[in-house]
Order: C-alpha cells, then structure tokens, then sequence
C-alpha cells in the first residue's frame, strides 16, 4: 500500500495544541496519538470524526486531564499526523476498525471510556460492541452506528456526493461550515496542517462513502451483530449532542431509548454545530468528568462494602 507521511514541520507551533506526539505501528502504517495525563489512570479515548483530527479536542484533553484522567486522542489513518493511504480504495470500514483496535491492543487499553463524535461513533461504538470488556462508559456527541436501514438525511447525500466527486475539498472550511463559531485563522491552518496537497486527502474524501446506507451494505450486517450488545449495555452511557447538528439532530434520543445504560443518565444537549468540540468544549469535557466522578463514587461506594461485608464474615 503506497501512503504519505506529512513533513512534520507542517505542524509547528499550532495554536492550542503543545501535545508530545506518540505513534504506534499498525499493519505497516505509522498511527500518531496523544497521550496526556497520569499513565496509571483509566484511559479516556477521544475518537474525531470527518474531516478532523485529534486537533478538534485540544481543549478538551487539558480538562479531563486535570482531573487525573489518562487521556489517549488518535489520529486515524488518513487524518493529522498519522500516514495517509494514496488511494480511496486503501480505505474501508474494516480497516479503520483494524488499525484502531490494533492501536487499543498495543497499548493494553483497559477501563476504556470512549468519547467519540462522527466517524468517531461509527468505529467507536461498534469496537466498544465488539470488546465490550475493554470499555467501561460511552459519551457519544453527534454519533451514531447506522445498519442501512435508516433514512439518509438529504444533507447527508449531498455531502457524500461533494467529498466524492468535487475538485475542491478544502478541509478547514469544511470544519468551519459545521461550526457555530467562527474559526480563527490559526485555527484554519491548524485542520489543514495534514494535508499539504490533494494527494493527502484519500482519506478525507473516502469516509462519506464509507457509511453504511443500505441494508447489504459490507458494514451493515456487523453493525447490526454491534448493536445487539449495546441493547443490552448497562454499562454508563451519556449523550452530549449539539442543538445545531442537521445531520445529527435527534440521534440522542433515538440511543436513549435503545440502549439501557442512557437510562437516567444527566444528558445534555451542548450549544454548538456538527463540531460540539469547538463550540463548547469546556462543557463537553465537564460532562465527561462529572460522569466519572460519580462512576468513580459508586465504585468506591461498592468497594467499601465488599470490605464491610469481608470484615463482617471474619468476624
């Protein structure tokens, strides 16, 4: 498989993002990640979406690191710092799913709370399913984990047909667009640090096809097989969509009901576009940390009666 590696000077001295990089070897490819916080601490991982990169949680990381999380933000294959496939063929379902788990497996993720948001939710949500003993928590911000059988919003085929066949994909504009805010300039050349040319963006460009829209579609059958398991999850689920998300919007309720662990959890409907993570970042980030916090004082609420209960038959 042919790739290209984006000359790191591409990416220095970008705003808000001091992060040590870390990179991992899967199938032959170099995957870059961050890695920040204590390393013995439960790993929070951040999964971005389309067309992103582990820049869109810059301000995120920094919260739930302070508050003694172990916070892990990869680039998918394709994306940021990690190597880029030449060919939109290189890219498939499968092999986004097989170069994630290998960056999981490498690093002996345990007690895994997923974070993810778009193309994030469609590789985390289903590899949560699939290793389900690896993962603790899910907070999902504008995700989903389609099977084809669903309608596809309009604004969704327009946007595949764009990434498909237009001249022009100009990648921080796109983030832009599906903000409420407006990006600054070094913000703008921060998204589009990755991708030197046109040669960079197989990636970028293949994902919209990706999705599965039919019920044959190759992905449709294993996400059916992912969403099984997460109709028995029990495990803490939260939902922190946007109100401004057109594609998104009302996929919160729609996991709420299907997936026993959302129930009665404190979910939150952030101000923001597609892209929550720039436009209430601090509220995001809150919202994973206090979820933890209170998973954290059940556990201990339970450890200490186990010991209670130990003390007791000893005595």
């Amino acid at each position: 498989m042919d790739y290209v590696r984006t000359p790191d000077d591409r990416f220095n001295r970008l705003l808000d993002y001091p992060f040590e990089p870390h990179y991992v070897d899967v199938g032959g490819l170099r995957m870059h990640y961050v890695d920040e916080g204590p390393r013995d601490a439960k790993p929070i991982l951040m999964l971005h979406g389309e067309p992103s990169w582990s820049y869109l949680y810059r301000h995120m990381i920094p919260i739930c690191a302070a508050a003694g999380h172990r916070v892990i933000a990869p680039d998918l294959i394709g994306f940021g710092k990690s190597d880029k496939p030449l060919k939109m063929d290189d890219y498939s379902y499968q092999s986004h799913m097989d170069w994630v788990k290998a960056l999981i497996d490498q690093l002996d993720l345990t007690d895994i709370t997923l974070v993810c948001q778009d193309w994030g939710s469609l590789l985390g949500l289903r590899l949560a399913a699939e290793n389900e003993a690896r993962f603790r928590a899910i907070v999902v911000g504008n995700g989903m984990l389609p099977t084809g059988e669903q309608k596809v919003p309009r604004a969704f085929q327009l946007w595949k047909a764009f990434a498909v066949y237009s001249p022009w994909f100009p990648i921080s504009r796109i983030v832009n667009t599906a903000c409420f805010r407006k990006l600054g300039p070094d913000e703008l050349k921060a998204y589009d640090a990755p991708f030197p040319s046109s040669n960079y963006k197989a990636g970028a460009r293949a994902f919209p096809r990706l999705v599965p829209v039919s019920p044959t579609d190759p992905a449709s059958d294993a996400n059916r097989q992912a969403w099984k398991v997460l109709e028995q999850w029990k495990k803490p689920f939260l939902t922190t969509f946007s109100n401004g998300d057109p594609i998104m919007r009302g996929g919160d309720k729609y996991l709420q009901e299907r997936i026993p662990g959302a129930k009665g959890l404190p979910h939150q409907t952030l101000v923001g576009g597609h892209f929550l993570q720039e436009d209430s970042p601090v509220q995001f980030a809150r919202a994973i940390n206090d979820l933890l916090a209170t998973m954290g004082t059940g556990e201990q609420a339970r450890g200490a009666k186990r010991t209670e209960s130990v003390v007791a038959e000893e005595s």
